[in-house]
């Protein structure tokens, strides 16, 4: 074989290496950019949202179909991610129903939900019925009850302030009440006594009546309660307010409980309990993220700077979050931290602000 015949091999041989370079940093390439289109997919469409979209689950519905009605109402960025991630994951066992969902929900937690089963009549489509969803502050009802029932937002908030009202029902209810109608510097002191539920108004004589209706269903699941909440030298007010942070801040009821341990650990500690539930409520905001300035704001509500319970609740929690704080768990384990993987919902516990400092440093990325 002469020297330029074996130059031209060598070439040859070059040309296919560069060839197969290419290739593989292309296919390197697209693997890339579809981890980041799947992880960006499974986040929620608007984490800045509160408003809550109903969705009709048909019976027999597929995967695919779920999916699509998802996308369409924009509480999913990808029907097929979605619809991939059911598949792979085998949660496939959704119910029919009707849900009421938020943008500001990740895939999983959606997920979540469909199991959990939906309501068998549409609220929002069906007149004479209000929903009050865990989570809702007072402002936030008003606004809902205003969308379903003749009486406007600021009839209902002015009821929220009316003393002689109130008086009427801690007298009916005081168990119940008496905490609350004691606290001091309270924004209203049925905030977190309106239990969340659907309630009939077909045929409401007056805005005091289905107020009436949301306190009594609170006393009537608080009652098993009481005696508990007395053994454990609590008030309901302190025990709500545990429990509308919990709401807030788990998902799952096992962080919920652990997160319920977390907050009670700081308060034997003497430690505030540095919420941002706590700071957003006191700006009467949501954000994604706060400042450091927003996390001085000056208000009895903020648990950055206070300690204790602060003045009261900061919504109205499910009764999932109340058992939670009744019902504590790892409170032996010492945590005082927490942090949620944004993207993945995981709750990472720690015992001391170092371990909390590293583990926030490594969620960095997902969390932004």
């Amino acid at each position: 074989m002469n020297n330029s015949e074996d130059q031209a091999k060598k070439k040859k041989r070059q040309k296919k290496y560069w060839w197969i370079v290419a290739v593989v940093v292309i296919i390197i390439g697209l693997l890339g950019g579809a981890k980041y289109y799947f992880d960006s997919a499974m986040q929620p469409v608007n984490p800045d949202s509160s408003k809550t979209v109903q969705v009709k689950i048909p019976l027999g519905a597929t995967n695919k179909k779920i999916s699509q009605i998802l996308e369409d109402k924009h509480l999913v960025k990808s029907a097929f991610v979605f619809n991939y991630y059911t598949q792979t994951q085998k949660n496939t066992e959704f119910k029919a129903g009707y849900y009421s969902l938020r943008s500001s929900m990740n895939v999983k937690t959606i997920i979540k939900i469909l199991k959990q089963g939906g309501s068998t009549t549409s609220v929002s489509g069906l007149k004479g019925k209000v929903l009050i969803q865990e989570g809702q502050t007072i402002d936030q009802i008003a606004t809902t009850v205003q969308k379903q029932t003749k009486y406007s937002s600021k009839e209902f908030l002015k009821l929220m302030q009316n003393d002689s009202y109130l008086d009427s029902l801690a007298k009916k209810y005081p168990k119940l009440l008496t905490s609350a109608m004691s606290a001091q510097d309270v924004r209203y002191r049925l905030e977190g006594y309106l239990f969340p539920a659907t309630y009939d108004v077909s045929n409401l004589k007056s805005l005091k009546s289905l107020v009436n209706e949301m306190v009594a269903a609170e006393n009537e699941q608080m009652k098993p309660y009481y005696q508990k909440i007395t053994a454990k030298h609590l008030s309901v007010q302190e025990v709500l307010t545990l429990a509308s942070l919990v709401e807030r801040e788990g998902v799952s009821n096992s962080d919920r409980k652990k997160i319920a341990g977390v907050f009670f650990n700081r308060i034997t500690a003497k430690m505030p309990l540095q919420s941002d539930i706590s700071v957003m409520y006191a700006l009467n905001t949501h954000k994604k993220s706060l400042t450091y300035k927003d996390l001085k704001v000056d208000s009895p509500y903020n648990l950055y700077t206070n300690q204790g319970y602060g003045p009261g609740p900061f919504n109205s929690p499910g009764i999932q979050s109340i058992k939670a704080v009744l019902n504590p768990s790892s409170q032996s384990k010492d945590y005082l931290y927490f942090v949620a993987n944004m993207k993945t919902g995981k709750v990472y516990y720690s015992k001391t602000y170092a371990q909390h400092q590293k583990v926030t440093a490594k969620l960095s990325k997902d969390n932004k």
